[in-house]
């Protein structure tokens, strides 16, 4: 049953008028024809009521959130496990969860043309967990954008809520669930009805139906696939965090990472898949495998000692695209880099209050944020390259003043020309999108910044090679900034401060030798080691993605989705071991939970 909230009504008046002038704003503007005006204005009459539930509430609580709490409590979910879940249950749930993803990735969206799309993603694949054209087209970029969202907010304390009361974090996650709708519609709605192009079929059939609206129906129906999909991986992320093991969104990640690590090592597949593979040494070394391990195989074969000596043989399995040998060696040293971060420790002896001589360490990893801050930084840089490009070409973005066509943003290619350089039309040229775009291996950079008249119309894009420089400055210095920004907002937003570690400590009983059994004085001694940790864990990721990103990585995972994928396997069988021991003695589960 709906609580009854006490509202300010008279908030509604500013609530429209802003409203109104938005509308008008975006007609002047966009230049949009009436009916796909209309269209616009109900699209955006759901954001500005939600506006009007935020600023009208005038309840008993502090945060303006509670305004919406009777419309979280009616979005759909996954109900929290009533009792204890057992460990071969979570496996198979978690093991359900993953196979379905895979499920996801491969039903493709009715109606698309799969020729005339462009990936607006198509360098956050990895990170994202999607596939380009499916159901997964958008992977979890909604959650974790709504996620950004609500921990700048709640870090700058404009929600004025205290997440270590059970009201104020429920609340807190109701909202982001309502924030994870409105940002699959964000993304989904621009994407389609720009570089997601539906089929000519489609369009004749529903223009006989409705004449004149078969495009807006068939781009209708590809947002409703979208958000079909999206929401569904948001509710199986909701299903493994509550009845399987870890996070969904990480072994989404995982999954798909791995996947592309796999078949980038030992792809037998020709680079061009429309020719076979040649018996002759000459052709057969044109159309080498895909895969670094098959390539050195193939190459080893069918060349001679002076091809591998020559700039066509040893330098390109080297350095040359797709899946050379530098970029497998990238992937290994990263590997082993994250594997001994991530076992490394900071442990605080603790003792149980009423056993005498039962003493244990409480762990603090060096990884201590985990993997989420370069999760939410690299979900920042996406965003921005997907409105810059947005800004740049759609019909209706494109004409908002200071946003629209603005070079200072980020310019693109036009398809013709971006085909003509055998370059994506998503990748930026100029512009703030530029210097913040994620390059993919030492060609990507090194080379052109060595070789600047051989790589500058398709790699530098005419920029000079101390351009190049300062892009991959600046690069570096943002991964690093965000990741540590993002991890300080994760720790405070996930009860894994100081405080709420105290807290969860003397809850389970235990205690640190040598003093007093208090929170406050607790909260001290680890005030010593968590906002430390907290900010080396936030500037290690970020630079190893970086790192691994200017390296190269095979199946052209991107640094980051490696770093992901090696530290969300590590810590998903470190959390298959709290499971077990879970399993054997209540006492340790009530220590794991806090409860």
């Amino acid at each position: 049953m709906s609580k009854q909230i006490e509202r300010n009504k008279a908030s509604s008046i500013p609530t429209i008028i802003l409203y109104a002038l938005v509308v008008v704003g975006f007609w002047y503007f966009s230049k949009l024809p009436l009916p796909q005006l209309l269209i616009a204005a109900v699209l955006l009459a759901p954001l500005f009521a939600i506006l009007y539930l935020v600023l009208s509430y005038k309840g008993p609580k502090k945060s303006k959130l509670y305004g919406l709490e009777n419309l979280t409590a009616k979005l759909p979910a996954v109900k929290k496990a009533k009792g204890h879940v057992q460990f071969k249950y979570k496996l198979l749930w978690t093991f359900v969860v993953v196979v379905l993803y895979f499920v996801l990735t491969n039903i493709y969206i009715y109606g698309l043309d799969q020729s005339k799309t462009v990936d607006v993603f198509a360098s956050f694949r990895a990170i994202f967990a999607g596939a380009e054209g499916s159901l997964m087209d958008l992977g979890i970029g909604p959650i974790v954008t709504a996620s950004i969202v609500m921990q700048l907010f709640a870090g700058a304390k404009i929600f004025n809520i205290d997440l270590t009361n059970s009201d104020d974090k429920a609340i807190y996650q109701g909202v982001q669930k309502l924030i994870v709708i409105l940002m699959i519609f964000v993304e989904a709605i621009p994407q389609a009805f720009g570089y997601l192009v539906p089929d000519p079929a489609l369009i004749t059939s529903l223009n006989s139906m409705a004449p004149g609206y078969g495009y807006f129906l068939s781009e209708s129906i590809i947002v409703a696939q979208l958000f079909f999909g999206s929401y569904l991986v948001f509710l199986m992320d909701e299903l493994v965090s509550k009845y399987g093991i870890g996070s969904g969104i990480s072994l989404f990640i995982a999954a798909g990472v791995s996947q592309q690590l796999f078949t980038g090592a030992f792809n037998w597949a020709p680079v061009n898949t429309s020719l076979p593979y040649a018996l002759s040494t000459t052709a057969a070394l044109n159309n080498p495998p895909v895969g670094t391990i098959p390539n050195i195989i193939y190459t080893s074969i069918f060349g001679s000692a002076s091809y591998l000596q020559s700039s066509l043989g040893i330098p390109r399995l080297l350095f040359s695209p797709p899946n050379p040998i530098i970029a497998l060696i990238g992937t290994l040293l990263i590997f082993f880099i994250v594997a001994f971060f991530q076992s490394s420790k900071v442990e605080l002896p603790i003792a149980h209050e009423r056993v005498r001589g039962a003493r244990g360490r409480y762990p603090l990893q060096l990884f201590y944020a985990s993997n989420i801050p370069v999760i939410l930084a690299t979900a920042l840089l996406a965003n921005v390259s997907m409105w810059t490009l947005l800004f740049w070409s759609s019909p209706a973005l494109s004409h908002i003043p200071l946003l629209g066509h603005n070079p200072l943003l980020g310019s693109y290619l036009t398809p013709s020309a971006a085909s003509a350089l055998s370059v994506s039309s998503s990748q930026p040229t100029g512009g703030l999108a530029f210097y913040l775009y994620t390059p993919n291996g030492l060609a990507d950079w090194l080379f052109p910044i060595l070789q600047p008249a051989v790589y500058g119309p398709t790699v530098l894009f005419n920029h000079t090679a101390w351009e190049e420089v300062i892009h991959i400055v600046v690069f570096l210095g943002f991964m690093t900034g965000a990741s540590i920004l993002f991890a300080k907002f994760w720790i405070e937003t996930t009860n894994m401060g100081p405080s709420a570690v105290a807290k969860q400590i003397i809850s389970s009983g235990m205690q640190i030798p040598g003093f007093r059994r208090d929170p406050k004085v607790l909260e001290r001694v680890l005030k010593k080691y968590i906002p430390v940790i907290t900010v080396f864990s936030g500037a290690a990721v970020g630079l190893l993605a970086a790192s691994a990103d200017l390296i190269g990585t095979v199946g052209q995972t991107s640094g980051t989705g490696l770093l992901l994928a090696v530290g969300i396997v590590i810590q998903f069988y470190e959390a298959m071991g709290r499971e077990q021991m879970m399993e054997m003695h209540p006492l340790i589960r009530q220590f794991f939970s806090g409860a």
